[in-house]
């Protein structure tokens, strides 16, 4: 774990003289709480602390879909005591989906290691009447703008899952962007979305108990954790494969600079 803080901060000399961390270390999640990005960056928080012997404290920072988080970082001072659990959606997607981002992804963070690659899931209500994918797009061409499912935000990884089964269903769905995962788990729960492409991580607990019913799993290969739950190219649906990636960035400093440039 030291070697990986080694690797992380990438500072400047008078920082890198220093015992690191001499005081709390903030973790911005650009999500809201409880969802997949918030559970990781809350376990690798809690080793950090226990092997730097300081308190990595986990922060989130919800909105357009991580860009709020993100920005957060990038202007912050660039001496290792604030640092993004980082996803590929507001460093890769939202650059080139948004006209305009308020901060720069090559030259405002320094990338440190990809921590997860993770797998979305198609769920729905246990209640509801679909009984497989081709019932649920089914459903969605006979009543175009009837169905809507949730996602982390707009260019979020489970939106780009939702728009991409909605060209291979050929129909018209409703997307309703939250600023996480875990309140549109929460409102499928609810039933107030028809369904979801989750986080495997988030999903099981409900799947298991009986309150959601998986389809299939958004990657190419089947989770671990879900191994009788098939891919969305075995139940039909040709050429799927979504995964998304989060890790660790922080803010480049140059040796020789001041830590608070």
């Amino acid at each position: 774990m030291k070697g990986f803080l080694a690797v992380l901060l990438c500072f400047s000399a008078s920082v890198l003289a220093q015992d690191y961390p001499a005081r709390p270390v903030r973790v911005v999640v650009p999500y809201a709480a409880a969802g997949n990005a918030d559970i990781w960056a809350r376990i690798l928080a809690q080793k950090l602390s226990e092997s730097m012997k300081q308190p990595f404290v986990v922060e989130n920072k919800p909105g357009a879909n991580g860009s709020i988080g993100t920005d957060f970082v990038a202007k912050s001072a660039a001496d290792g005591y604030t640092i993004l659990a980082v996803a590929s959606g507001p460093i890769v997607v939202n650059p080139v989906l948004y006209a305009k981002v308020t901060y720069d992804p090559v030259k405002d963070f320094a990338p440190v290691a990809q921590c997860v690659v993770y797998q979305y899931v198609l769920v729905t209500r246990a209640e509801a009447p679909y009984k497989s994918i081709q019932d649920l797009m089914s459903a969605a061409r006979e009543k175009p703008g009837a169905l809507s499912y949730g996602s982390t935000g707009v260019g979020g990884g489970n939106h780009l899952a939702g728009e991409l089964f909605a060209l291979a269903a050929g129909a018209s769905l409703v997307h309703v962007p939250y600023k996480g995962s875990a309140p549109a788990l929460a409102d499928l729960l609810g039933g107030q979305l028809s369904f979801m492409f989750d986080t495997v991580i988030t999903s099981v607990p409900h799947i298991r108990s009986g309150r959601l019913r998986a389809f299939a799993v958004s990657s190419a290969k089947r989770a671990t954790s879900l191994p009788e739950v098939p891919t969305m190219q075995e139940a039909g649906v040709k050429g799927f494969d979504i995964s998304q990636w989060q890790g660790v960035s922080c803010r480049p400093v140059r040796r020789g600079r001041s830590s608070s440039a």
